[in-house]
């Protein structure tokens, strides 16, 4: 339960402690005093985003805390999983700075808001007359049932089974949709493939036939010019090698006369040794070209299909087209894997489907069998805050197509009628501010029996009622407290009678400022309260004695 509130420098507030305790809480004040500051403020520690400019005074940091007393709310394992200190008085902080800045603590560690709000919705909840509107959502309605069937780990783990279910159709309908896409292209490209394939190209192949063209084109020539060289060197009359050979002969003759040309012979005897192999080597040449028509076509015919296939792929060499052959197979493996996959998240999604179903079906039979428990028991609490004659009835319907959503397979519309003999209707359509007010008061009533929250707070739902009607509504927001602390916002003696603590907001001045405070009020100055909120503040005599009357009433 909320324990404490501390307030500093927030809106019309300088600085103010509030000390609750368990039960009824009654907050009361005149219209603009600042009981919504106070709510205002105490929404900041429960995740709310700030604005400066609400702060009292513009040179000091805003700072609200929180006291929340947490023993008996199993939320342990919260604080483990976020590394946070356990304590069993849990202490919320949240500090604002005049630039806009903002900090929040959870027992003295940093957390982020998101963390904060987390924390916050197992705690205390907050319903204003306005959140009476929420009553005709589906949410809020099939929450409602929820609650009572105590559906909340059925809920999640549908959820989690439906959530997977669809994040499987959409990787589904995305891969179908791009397999479609490429078995578009599949024939194409396997011709692509088919027709590199069957090319056998081979790395450096163009670069060599080229060569060997270039060599068969000039055979004749090559040959001719071959065969002179040789003829010149060897074979003519007076060829080269006979010559040189002769000029040896001579050296030879008289070099044991002059030692000096025993060295030119030698070197002349190596130019023609030299000479010599280069002719011999020039007629193996001679007798290893020749002109082969056949493998010119070839080549020709072979470099004409590589030049085809560049100018098809717009690619530089034979290796260029190895890569676009690989890519091509990478594409039609692509294709083949694909089909693999999508038989498999076919399979997966009809499993989750299925599973889906049947949680759903389970859901839907545990909201059948607590809607019974539901209907007795608003119309029950209705009747105690003086609607005998109202009728509350649940229709839950599946949704159309048997549609699965993240809420189930239903649909559910609350019934009223708050009048003998009048159909029930969608609340929406039937019910008065004041009916709505009691009717959601009910239902919280109810929820309040299933709920681990520890606090909640109803800010001036009493909106609508008066006399004998409030006096059951307080009833029925002091019955709440068996089971969770109530703090109550009113303007109605009738309910602030009935609180255990009886807190009132007031202005006053301070140094030439208005600013908000409040104090626990004891049993006369209870009295003086509830005397003005009966007759104004002019406090007649019987004014006062209805009011000790309201609060003996109630503190027997």
């Amino acid at each position: 339960m909320l324990a404490r509130l501390s307030i500093k420098n927030y809106a019309l507030i300088d600085e103010i402690d509030i000390q609750f305790g368990k039960g009824l809480n009654i907050i009361t004040g005149e219209t603009g005093a600042g009981k919504s500051i106070i709510l205002g403020a105490l929404s900041l520690i429960l995740g709310q985003r700030s604005e400066s400019k609400y702060f009292y005074n513009q040179s000091k940091k805003c700072v609200i805390e929180g006291y929340f007393n947490i023993e008996d709310y199993n939320i342990r394992e919260f604080f483990d999983h976020n590394d946070l200190d356990y304590e069993q008085q849990c202490i919320i902080r949240r500090e604002i700075y005049p630039d806009g800045k903002s900090r929040a603590f959870i027992n003295d560690t940093p957390v982020k808001l998101n963390l904060l709000k987390i924390l916050s919705e197992k705690l205390i909840a907050i319903h204003s007359q306005h959140a009476t509107l929420e009553i005709n959502t589906q949410a809020f309605q099939l929450l409602t049932i929820d609650s009572v069937a105590e559906n909340s780990d059925l809920l999640s783990t549908f959820q989690d089974t439906f959530h997977q279910f669809l994040q499987t159709e959409k990787e589904y309908q995305s891969l179908s949709e791009l397999n479609s896409q490429l078995q578009a292209e599949m024939d194409y490209h396997q011709f692509l493939f088919d027709e590199l394939q069957a090319a056998g190209l081979k790395m450096g192949e163009q670069k060599d036939l080229e060569e060997e063209l270039s060599l068969l084109s000039h055979a004749e020539d090559i040959k001719s010019s071959l065969q002179q060289a040789n003829y010149l060197l060897q074979e003519q009359e007076h060829s080269s090698l006979s010559l040189i050979k002769q000029s040896l002969q001579q050296l030879q003759q008289v070099e044991q006369f002059f030692p000096k040309l025993e060295e030119l012979s030698g070197r002349l005897n190596s130019s023609y040794i030299e000479l010599k192999d280069i002719s011999n080597e020039l007629a193996i040449l001679d007798s290893e070209t020749s002109v082969d028509s056949e493998r010119m076509q070839f080549i020709e015919d072979r470099l004409s299909l590589i030049y085809k296939l560049l100018q098809k792929h717009q690619s530089d060499d034979v290796a260029s087209l190895l890569t676009v052959q690989e890519e091509l197979d990478k594409k039609i493996n692509a294709v083949l894997l694909n089909d693999d996959r999508l038989q498999k998240l076919a399979e997966e999604r009809a499993q989750l489907s299925d599973k889906s179903r049947q949680l759903a079906a389970k859901l839907t039979k545990t909201r059948e069998a607590t809607i019974p428990v539901i209907e007795n028991s608003i119309q029950h609490s209705l009747k105690e805050v003086g609607m005998p004659h109202s009728v509350f009835k649940i229709q839950l319907n599946p949704f159309a197509d048997h549609i699965l959503k993240k809420s189930g397979q239903d649909e559910v519309v609350f019934l009223f009628s708050a009048n003998q003999g009048q159909e029930p209707q969608p609340v929406s359509k039937v019910a008065s501010g004041g009916e709505l007010s009691r009717l959601m008061l009910a239902i919280k009533s109810l929820v309040a029996q299933t709920s681990a929250l520890p606090t909640i707070i109803f800010d001036e739902i009493d909106t609508g009622i008066s006399g004998d009607v409030a006096m059951k509504v307080g009833e029925l927001m002091r019955q709440l407290t068996t089971n969770l602390q109530v703090i109550a916002i009113t303007h109605l003696p009738q309910i602030a009678a009935q609180g255990v603590h009886h807190f009132k907001v007031y202005k006053e001045q301070h140094t030439n400022k208005t600013i908000t405070n409040i104090q626990l009020l004891e049993h006369e100055a209870r009295v003086t309260e509830l005397a003005q909120m009966l007759g104004g503040t002019d406090i007649s005599e019987t004014a006062t004695m209805h009011a000790r009357e309201l609060l003996n009433l109630h503190l027997k």
